[in-house]
């Protein structure tokens, strides 16, 4: 019997871990589950437990030479200076014991959603462990050693023969996963991030369209810093409803990083919980509308890991399993009690942000001006399809 959703993970996620100080920290993915739980919307039997990724499924992306030197470092046989050459070791990914992995269970969570919605034993999946971006061929980037998101599409495209449309609302721009399907017409990727000009990695500008046969099936949404929730929720639903309309897929996968809060400690936009709503709310008419259903969510940044990330990833399984009613009002006496000591700053107590939680910003017409234009411009070739 088909289920409506897959909630993919397992406690083994938590062993991808640079070290005790990183922004990237997965206790995060406790955090919501946690939270799911103590508002009765997830149950043991919705979980499914990641496996690991093989070396084959690795390889739909990363070169075999990569992936023997994530394995080497793990292990503390890579030199630095070799470790160098393949983005490890770095400020951004150090190495840790055993991250090829830990490294290769967040791929094979991702790849496990995937047969989960493809083979039918359910509409929708949820992999938060998942996300990772920024990993390239042959790099680690950005916090991600194995790039899941990428290997998911590969393995959608060679398993499945399914036309992807990809969505990344991560503040930080999908730069691997762009890449990767750079010249594929079967994949379009859309990303809605802040401009690169102040942000990691410094790339998603609108004129980057793809190149061959991939032209006119790349499209970025770079937002202005400070950018406030009116604006980006404009960017966000007039880009997706005319880039599906565009593509006609026959699946969704989204990225939800949800660094573009105010509250997130390494990016610049000034976005509230509000957004976190609306997202998944759209991917999941859209995925009704054009792909029967089909929609695989991940997760992705988000370095505010107690203000932010538990309520803003709870609303994609809410909206999933059609539970949305579950997260209004105050949040969960007993999540709060358990988790308020361990918490480095004061617990929300709501599950939506007080309204005057962004200052008033003396250039927000001028931002949201800036954005309509750059939405604009990033759909022309759209417009001009149809001409």
């Amino acid at each position: 019997m088909k289920n409506n959703a897959t909630f993919v993970y397992s406690p083994e996620l938590l062993t991808y871990k640079f070290n005790q100080h990183h922004p990237f920290n997965q206790k995060r993915l406790e955090l919501t589950v946690d939270l799911l739980k103590s508002i009765q919307a997830l149950s043991d039997e919705q979980i499914v437990p990641p496996r690991k990724a093989s070396d084959d499924e690795l390889q739909l992306i990363h070169d075999e030479d990569f992936i023997e030197a994530v394995k080497r470092a793990g292990r503390q046989e890579l030199p630095m200076d070799r470790a160098n050459n393949f983005g490890l070791g770095t400020e951004d990914t150090p190495i840790f014991p055993n991250m090829h992995e830990a490294s290769s269970l967040i791929v094979g969570g991702t790849i496990t959603a995937v047969d989960s919605v493809m083979e039918g034993k359910s509409d929708h999946a949820l992999h938060l462990g998942g996300g990772l971006h920024h990993g390239f061929r042959g790099r680690a980037s950005g916090f991600c050693i194995y790039n899941d998101c990428s290997i998911a599409i590969a393995y959608l495209r060679q398993k499945y023969n399914v036309r992807v449309l990809y969505i990344d609302t991560d503040a930080h721009h999908g730069d691997g996963v762009q890449w990767a399907f750079y010249d594929d017409p079967d994949v379009c990727t859309l990303s809605i991030h802040e401009t690169g000009r102040y942000l990691f990695p410094g790339t998603g500008q609108v004129h980057e369209r793809g190149t061959g046969q991939g032209y006119g099936f790349t499209f970025n949404i770079p937002l202005d810093a400070f950018t406030e929730d009116e604006s980006w929720l404009h960017a966000y639903k007039t880009s997706v409803e005319k880039v599906v309309e565009y593509f006609q897929p026959d699946i969704i996968v989204s990225q939800n990083g949800a660094d573009a809060h105010y509250y997130d400690p390494l990016t610049h936009l000034s976005a509230s919980i509000k957004i976190y709503q609306e997202i998944p709310k759209l991917a999941h008419e859209i995925a009704h509308k054009y792909c029967d259903g089909k929609w695989i969510a991940v997760g992705g940044g988000g370095y505010d890991i107690w203000r932010v990330i538990p309520r803003a990833w709870s609303f994609i399984w809410l909206e999933m399993t059609n539970q949305r009613d579950k997260a209004t009002g105050k949040l969960p006496e007993d999540w709060l009690e358990k988790w308020t000591a361990q918490s480095p700053v004061p617990l929300p107590t709501e599950w939506m942000d007080p309204v005057d939680l962004v200052p008033v910003i003396p250039r927000k017409k001028e931002i949201e001006e800036k954005n309509a234009q750059v939405v604009a411009m990033a759909l022309k070739i759209i417009q001009n399809s149809k001409l």
